[in-house]
């Protein structure tokens, strides 16, 4: 079968590849308080009744990805942030039984996992929701959670030299007829097999996050989406990102790539409501504690930060995960879309204090919104 023939199966059964403008996904529901940083009275909890009934809506309305955060301990204070979490391979695989049409992902810390077995549930999950599995894959970063592991803690370009290993390994695993051998610097296959094969050819679409020059090399190699990281509402940054990376996977790879972001979502009936909700579950309610062990053990606190911009990184790490605000009424919130979807962004991940609310209230007032606004086809059930 031909690359392009390839490539149209993937298509097919794959909601990321389709035509809408901008593209949109849950972020982060599969674990506890989502990406809210806060002791707000109705935080998400780590329930698979909270997982599932935010999926099922989710693919309901057509929404084109469901993607996990994956966390083994969470960052302390009150609210021990994150410490309460679903392991996303197995994750995947049960929203994957429970909806029809959205993409369903788990996020991989490959030092964490050997290859092979990665390869085999992955393939297991793609078969399982008929061709709609993508891998988020992530190098490593929280050094807790890997001294859990006993894995070694690497350089930080080695640990793209791991991912790059791992990943070819993978794609081996799902493409290959015929056993094979490999020699690399961290792994020794022999006789490497597995079928049967992803659904999906040539195989399951692949995300990655990361701003260094060796985390965007291996993006523009390997990935089908660049999950961009900026800081708050930095637009032109997002821009420039974006239009870098897709340039480097073109110049030097020959591919294109999608790019990506985060937002939170604050929406009610008028402005100044959204704006004191979001003064009170930050200012109020926020766990300063538990941001400020993230921001130190993320090396955001050796950086030279001025005050005041740390200020706002803490803020808005708070609000929801460091993402892009989408504070306001309906109407502004597609305004903000608008604008993140002008800068070339090509898919938008979400997250709210209430996800379950947050997405009732998304699916009745802002998605027919977003099809007005050209961002979004009608969904066809």
């Amino acid at each position: 079968m031909s690359v392009d023939r390839q490539e149209e199966t993937r298509r097919a059964t794959n909601p990321l590849f389709n035509a809408n403008r901008l593209k949109l996904g849950i972020f982060a529901h599969n674990c506890s308080n989502g990406c809210a940083i806060s002791t707000a009275e109705g935080v998400l909890e780590t329930t698979w009744a909270n997982t599932k009934a935010i999926s099922v809506l989710a693919d309901r309305a057509g929404f084109e990805a469901l993607v996990p955060v994956a966390r083994w301990r969470g960052f302390g204070g009150p609210t021990n942030f994150n410490g309460s979490s679903f392991e996303t391979y197995t994750w995947a695989a049960g929203l994957a039984a429970v909806t029809e049409q959205t993409a369903v992902f788990s996020t991989s810390h490959v030092p964490t996992v050997h290859p092979i077995m990665a390869a085999k549930q992955a393939t297991t999950i793609d078969h399982i929701s008929g061709g709609r599995f993508a891998l988020n894959v992530v190098c490593g970063w929280f050094q807790p959670e890997l001294e859990m592991f006993g894995a070694p803690i690497m350089e930080h370009d080695t640990r793209y030299d791991y991912a790059a290993e791992w990943l070819e390994i993978v794609r081996l695993l799902w493409t290959s007829e015929e056993e094979f051998d490999y020699e690399g610097r961290f792994f020794r296959i022999q006789k490497g097999f597995h079928q049967p094969k992803p659904i999906q050819r040539p195989f399951p679409a692949v995300m990655n996050a990361g701003g260094s020059a060796a985390a965007r090399r291996f993006t523009a190699k390997y990935a089908d989406m660049a999950f961009v990281v900026s800081h708050q509402d930095d637009y032109e940054q997002a821009r420039a990102q974006g239009a870098s990376l897709r340039r480097l996977a073109y110049e030097e790879f020959g591919r294109e790539l999608q790019v990506w972001a985060k937002a939170y979502v604050v929406c009610r009936p008028t402005e100044k409501e959204a704006r004191d909700y979001l003064h009170y579950y930050v200012e109020e309610k926020g766990d300063w504690e538990a941001v400020e062990n993230l921001t130190r053990i993320m090396g955001l606190q050796s950086q030279q930060i001025a005050p005041a911009a740390m200020a706002a990184h803490k803020f808005h790490f708070i609000a929801g995960w460091n993402g892009y605000p989408l504070v306001g009424t309906p109407e502004q919130v597609v305004d903000g879309l608008q604008q993140i979807a002008a800068l070339g962004i090509d898919g938008c991940l979400l997250s709210w204090v209430d996800y379950l609310g947050g997405i009732q209230q998304w699916n009745a007032e802002i998605m027919p919104l977003l099809e007005q606004a050209g961002l979004r086809r009608p969904l066809r059930r």
